[in-house]
């Protein structure tokens, strides 16, 4: 930023001393040194005093650096333009005229390097409180941006008019000097060189004002769209970084508060969810021999299955972070179907007869059944449409000898899959009344021998991969725990 600032000085030096002998007959008859000297030093004069002032600025909150910034420049170049005016006046006698040329040609200046420079720290305080995370706290009725779009176009407009006038006013006066001793095609020529080169030169200027202001402007809408992006992927952390007093200031603020208000209602939304599908796999815990911690086990078992499934590449882009999130959710309600099941079955300690085994296994229907209902009255998700899956497939089998439906193969969703690992495992590891409970290596040697028959392979090499994590799972999980819990 100080860069920047010395080279507006040095551009803007040689652009005062070119103004003033195009618009000034006084200033033009000043020898070369008389005239370049005290505008040299007037400018050293506004760089020390920006250096002396600088506090003014820095030490201001960040929301209000950006207007210190435009009235600290724009100050200094008036003060400096009204001392050049009194130097000439006391050692020149400079008509008043002069002076008032003087002061006008350096606000001009001051006007538009001050706009420059307060665009340039917007800029990097967007980027320093972009790159930290933290935000300022806009005004609630910040200067309007429609005001400074009307307000630069005017001072635009008046400068150039302005400039423009006194150019004119200049060439005339020179023009009653040179009389006929010029040709009038070479005399037009040198006043249409001047009056192009001042509007040129103050054309540049709004050129740059108005491209870095475009920057600023695309920056804003950039981070706006950005975190308006990642919202709609569902990612509600996202954040519009705060970093202006103005309309985009408040439309980031406001942004934020929106994504916040979202986040916490689809978190009150998650954690209603979690508690109905608690309530109904409790419900239909009461009714069958298993126990809560049947529940806990089996859905920390399809996550630590999914978690190291995905990094086989033929099912990872089935496995993503919010699939395996779902399939966590959704595995407790595997056996919500045997609410439907007559408690003569449900209860019975010993083996169940070929007519009751019929019976029990309409449970994973009955289940699917239930949350089609649901999805019906509620319209389908992502959760509702696993949650099925889970409950209707969670006893198909690999070679397609298994029920409801005999599907075979990838026919079986990959949930279904999962969960028949996990559902199989935990009730071999777990005692029942009518069987004793078994190690995890007499598990294990069953669950091998179903490779390819009972169970998926991939999801073989899954659990073979995390078994660790399935002890671990069932110890912390143990039915003697959960239930002191």
């Amino acid at each position: 930023m100080t860069q920047s600032y010395r080279q507006h000085y040095l551009v803007a030096a040689a652009l005062f001393g070119l103004y003033g002998v195009q618009v000034c007959p006084f200033l033009d008859s000043l020898s070369l040194g008389a005239l370049l000297i005290p505008i040299m030093f007037s400018f050293a004069l506004v760089g020390g005093g920006r250096f002396l002032f600088r506090h003014f600025v820095d030490k201001a909150e960040l929301k209000y650096q950006v207007k210190r910034q435009f009235a600290l420049d724009i100050t200094l170049f008036l003060l400096t333009g009204l001392a050049l005016a009194i130097y000439f006046r006391l050692l020149y006698q400079s008509p008043l005229e002069s002076g008032l040329k003087v002061v006008i040609g350096m606000a001009i200046l001051g006007f538009f390097i001050a706009c420059d420079q307060a665009l340039l720290r917007e800029r990097k305080i967007a980027e320093q409180l972009a790159s930290s995370g933290e935000h300022i706290t806009p005004d609630c009725d910040p200067y309007p941006l429609t005001h400074k779009f009307s307000h630069f176009a005017c001072i635009c407009a008046v400068a150039v008019i302005g400039v423009v006038f006194m150019v004119i006013s200049k060439d005339l006066h020179w023009l009653q000097q040179v009389g006929d001793k010029l040709p009038l095609a070479t005399a037009q020529r040198y006043i249409l060189t001047e009056v192009s080169f001042v509007v040129a030169v103050i054309m540049v200027y709004v050129l740059r004002i108005i491209f870095a202001y475009a920057g600023n402007l695309r920056m804003f809408i950039a981070m706006e769209q950005a975190a308006l992006a990642s919202v709609a992927k569902g990612d509600l952390q996202a954040e519009v970084p705060v970093s202006s007093n103005d309309e985009f200031g408040l439309m980031a603020l406001h942004t934020n508060q929106t994504i916040a208000a979202l986040a916490e209602r689809s978190r009150e939304l998650s954690i209603t969810r979690d508690a109905s599908i608690l309530g109904l796999a409790s419900l239909a815990e009461t009714r069958d021999n298993e126990t809560g911690g049947h529940i806990l086990r089996t859905q920390n078992y399809v996550k630590a299955l999914a978690l190291e499934l995905r990094k086989n590449k033929a099912y990872a882009a089935q496995l993503d972070d919010e699939t395996v999130e779902l399939l966590y959710k959704s595995a407790p309600l595997h056996d919500i179907g045997k609410v439907g099941i007559p408690d003569s079955i449900l209860l019975k300690p010993g083996k169940l007869s070929d007519e009751e085994f019929e019976i029990m296994k309409g449970h994973p229907q009955i289940g699917a059944d239930a949350l089609e209902v649901a999805e019906r009255q509620l319209g389908s998700n992502s959760f509702l449409r696993i949650a099925k899956e889970i409950s209707l497939s969670h006893h198909e089998k690999w070679d397609g000898s298994g029920y409801p439906a005999g599907l075979a193969g990838n026919d079986i969703p990959l949930s279904g899959r999962l969960m028949a690992l996990a559902d199989v495992y935990d009730a071999l590891i777990s005692a029942r009344v009518y069987k004793p409970a078994m190690s995890h290596d007499d598990a294990k040697a069953i669950i091998l021998k179903g490779n390819g028959q009972h169970f998926d392979p991939g999801v073989i090499d899954a659990f073979l991969a995390c078994e660790a994590e399935f002890v671990s799972i069932a110890q912390q999980f143990s039915d003697k725990k959960v239930e002191a819990a």
